[in-house]
């Protein structure tokens, strides 16, 4: 089953290799990651698509929300 998260997150360098390398550290599968601009420079919007069913889910979300420049996980 296909979810998808949005993740607010700092605008900063290596931001998307530590999220990346979280789904891969606990083999999470991304089906699609788009990484855009927010009105807030110092933020961007992380939307990814997740394969799997909702118990993974719900480790990619918390999972996500441990890491420091990640602000807001939907």
């Amino acid at each position: 089953m296909k979810h998808v998260i949005s993740a607010l997150v700092e605008n900063k360098p290596g931001v998307l290799a530590h999220v990346a390398g979280m789904f891969a550290a606990r083999a999470f599968n991304i089906d699609s990651l788009v990484v855009g601009r927010t009105e807030d420079p110092d933020l961007s919007r992380m939307t990814i698509v997740v394969i799997g069913d909702d118990k993974v889910l719900e480790q990619v979300r918390k999972q996500l929300a441990k890491i420091v420049s990640v602000v807001k996980v939907q």
